[in-house]
């Protein structure tokens, strides 16, 4: 299977959670390569935005700035030694995360059956974009699904970042949380308009500050959280900006 590459070895890492309804819980995070969207400010764009692609990313104008070599970012490894990688953290948690990680559902379930074999108390949650529709094998073995529907500042058009029969699909589970990041009043106005759309549960959505450092958060922050309490969703921050900033593997 593909994964993001960080330093030597796969990106694995043993952190907490810095959203969600998960927040704050000590996690293992596995990032998967390759994805099926091209948000222009996405924070991880070394899992696709590669030499010869067509996208556009934000930090590509930036000094020093450049799409990434495909072979020094992607490490392939079978998924039973994924799974021994992340059995080396003492953590029942694990997040799966991208990338689009729902792109190597087969091999992720290799990697769950292999670690619920060694101990039947592991969680699964997955970091999904909300375009694709779980198998169900792959669904029922998942205990939290974190989907992060694109507004319009992702940079795409609608027809790629928007799936209705994916968000109807989620919509409909108990194991769906839906995130947003938001800074400005037509963000809400948006987030508003998909929440009818595809009958997003109030009570399963999060609005998150947009920001990658913590003074960008608490200058976005409070404005969300009035739209919050007039709307009944959930304000999420986001940890792990406040805690590491920008920065990979933590």
């Amino acid at each position: 299977m593909k994964l993001a590459r960080l330093n030597d070895g796969p990106e694995i890492f043993h952190t907490i959670q810095g959203e969600g309804i998960s927040a704050g819980s000590p996690a293992v995070f596995v990032r998967a390569s390759l994805c099926n969207l091209h948000c222009r400010w996405c924070d991880t764009e070394y899992t696709w935005n590669f030499a010869g692609t067509p996208w556009e990313h934000d930090k590509d104008a930036q000094p020093g700035g450049a799409k990434h070599d495909k072979a020094e970012v992607i490490i392939e490894l079978p998924p039973a030694e994924v799974a021994k990688e992340i059995a080396r953290h003492p953590c029942p948690r694990v997040v799966l995360t991208g990338g689009e990680p729902l792109l190597q559902q087969g091999d992720w379930l290799e990697v769950i059956r292999h670690l619920r074999q060694r101990d039947p108390a592991y969680l699964f949650e997955v970091e999904t974009n909300g375009t694709l529709i779980p198998d169900p094998d792959f669904e029922d073995a998942i205990d939290q699904f974190n989907v992060s529907p694109k507004l319009a500042h992702a940079g795409m058009p609608e027809k790629l970042r928007l799936v209705p029969e994916a968000l109807a699909h989620f919509a409909s589970s108990p194991k769906a949380w839906f995130k947003f990041v938001a800074a400005r009043p037509e963000d809400l106005d948006e987030i508003d308009i998909l929440a009818e759309r595809f009958s997003l549960p109030a009570e399963h959505i999060l609005i998150m500050p947009e920001g990658r450092t913590a003074q960008a958060l608490d200058r976005h922050g409070p404005a969300l959280v009035d739209a919050c309490l007039s709307r009944g969703w959930r304000f999420g921050d986001r940890l792990h900006v406040r805690l590491w900033g920008d920065r990979r593997g933590v």
